[in-house]
């Protein structure tokens, strides 16, 4: 029991990253109708810098945690800018292999300008328990903590702010909401800035676990994806939820059935059978579309 209760303890705090990657995806599935490949390295990229304002310009934890998610926010509105905006209109096979570039560029700059050496990342919560007896540490606390606080803030952001109720109407109904003066371009554009911002939160929580490397996020982003596509790529709140439950079904799994090599296979098997028996997700809806 004991151990049923620490896999799930570890799970929830998996399912904390997860979450934020999975609303990241979703936030940018609603905007261009199919995945960023590329999100996970761009949150790498953002924990990189992040690195380098704490171990290299001697800046305060909450001051570089502050800066990142800043530099995240501008950078992701300038690779939307920048990279997409030209090709908007361009196939969807297009739009993959940009994906995929970017990818590439993220991944090859962070070993070049900070190196492959796995870097220590620090926590402002510390490794130790976080209750004695409790298979919990106080930095797997503080990823579901920051997760659940930073969830309630975009809640709120999209549903009582002017601007966040303008990003809806420009994702559900782009050309409706140009004809009421709300200027779509920078709202798509805000919305990458604002999805890569939240990876770069979920990169910098599970930095201090994993050890900084421009490969840490390979594997988490493939169970971002589950969590997307398990909560539904129409339903950001589907997503989170999404997220957390992969995070405790891949522990429980993991330790209980098929073992820990195999825990990957079963986020991609989960995936295949969401998507075989309820497309939409569990939470998204059936969209339908006119021709």
């Amino acid at each position: 029991m004991d151990l049923f209760i620490e896999q799930t303890l570890s799970g929830l705090a998996s399912g904390a990253i997860y979450a934020c990657l999975a609303l990241a995806v979703v936030m940018i599935y609603q905007a261009i109708d199919h995945f960023n490949f590329a999100q996970g390295e761009m949150a790498m990229f953002s924990t990189y810098i992040a690195w380098f304002l704490i171990a290299e310009v001697g800046l305060p934890y909450g001051v570089a945690f502050i800066a990142c998610i800043v530099i995240s926010l501008i950078g992701g509105g300038l690779v939307e800018r920048v990279v997409f905006a030209p090709i908007a209109n361009a196939p969807v096979l297009s739009h993959i292999i940009v994906f995929i570039a970017l990818f590439s560029i993220f991944n090859s700059m962070a070993g070049f300008l900070f190196d492959f050496t796995p870097k220590q990342f620090p926590t402002p919560f510390g490794h130790e328990a976080l209750i004695d007896g409790v298979p919990l540490s106080a930095h797997r606390a503080g990823m579901v903590g920051v997760t659940l606080v930073m969830l309630g803030v975009i809640y709120a952001f999209f549903r009582y702010t002017p601007i966040g109720l303008a990003m809806r109407a420009s994702a559900a109904a782009p050309e409706s909401a140009r004809l009421v003066g709300i200027n779509v371009k920078f709202m798509l554009s805000l919305g990458w800035g604002l999805a890569a911002a939240i990876g770069a939160v979920a990169g910098m929580l599970i930095a201090p676990i994993t050890f900084l490397t421009p490969d840490m996020m390979l594997g988490t982003l493939l169970y971002g994806f589950a969590g997307a596509v398990v909560g539904g790529l129409t339903s950001p709140a589907g997503a989170v939820l999404g997220g957390f439950l992969v995070g405790i079904l891949e522990n429980w799994m993991g330790t209980f059935v098929v073992g820990s090599q195999l825990k990957l296979t079963v986020a991609l098997m989960l995936i295949i059978v969401v998507l075989l028996i309820k497309p939409a997700g569990l939470f998204g809806r059936q969209e339908v579309k006119r021709v």
